[in-house]
């Protein structure tokens, strides 16, 4: 089952996160399907691909809650 997660990259005690597609077994930092955006964690600067986004959840991918409240906060998709 694909999800829409964070994949940590950055450096130690610096975190930023790459938004990304992958399979839900794949460890943490492994092999994605597809990058779809960024975020960062101390600054709280982000971007995100929204056409790629939309694309993938049309699809059936489900975002991780971290995720679904980052699109939720950038207007991305509405509140259920």
């Amino acid at each position: 089952m694909l999800k829409l997660r964070l994949k940590r990259s950055g450096r130690k005690k610096q975190p930023s996160y790459r938004l990304v597609v992958m399979e839900n077994t794949t460890r943490r930092d492994g092999r994605p399907v597809e990058q779809v955006g960024y975020y960062n964690a101390i600054t709280k600067q982000s971007y995100f691909d929204v056409s790629k986004i939309k694309k993938w959840l049309n699809h059936g991918v489900k975002p991780t809650q971290t995720v679904l409240n980052l699109l939720k906060k950038a207007n991305i998709i509405e509140e259920v």
